[in-house]
């Protein structure tokens, strides 16, 4: 699977793990920084992986900051982006298989390597599941909305609903 994984300054040590784990499973990660440990702005790399992904130049993401909150918060409000903060492995495949999440969001500063690597096993090992009517039509009902409050511009640059 082809991966975007960013994190500020806060969540670098803990996605450089991930990324290493990530390239052992054999997936191809597009790492999008940060690249040390210098202070730095987390919407910059929430915005860098949703862009990835609204460009279909990656499968999923993977967001980290220092408590997960921030990320969140920013990569939510890009078109077509559903990340979601997971700290236990139900919720980080539930998400994908009911409501087709595509970040995975994670707290450095709350959980560690270990549980991260469970984490991340959950998420891309979890499949969308298309064929439960109720969760296409939560789905849709989703992107409705998205789309009622998507200015015009993002529309027509990037589609409607994705």
């Amino acid at each position: 699977m082809k991966l975007a994984i960013g994190a500020d300054h806060a969540g670098y040590p803990l996605k450089e793990e991930i990324r290493g784990y990530l390239e052992r499973l054999g997936h191809e990660v597009i790492d999008l920084g940060a690249y040390n440990t210098e202070p730095s702005d987390y919407p910059d790399f929430a915005e860098a992986v949703g862009r990835t992904l609204m460009a279909g130049r990656a499968d999923r993401g993977i967001l980290v900051c220092g408590s997960g909150v921030g990320v969140n918060v920013a990569a939510n409000k890009m078109p077509g982006i559903r990340a979601s903060m997971c700290h236990d492995t139900y919720s980080a495949h539930q998400g994908v298989e009911h409501d087709d999440m595509n970040v995975l969001v994670l707290g450095a500063r709350i959980i560690g390597p270990a549980l991260a690597f469970d984490l991340v096993a959950a998420y891309l090992n979890a499949k969308f599941q298309k064929q439960e009517e109720r969760f296409v039509r939560r789905l849709n009902k989703v992107k409705a909305i998205e789309t009622r409050y998507m200015p015009e511009a993002v529309k027509q640059e990037f589609g409607a609903g994705r």
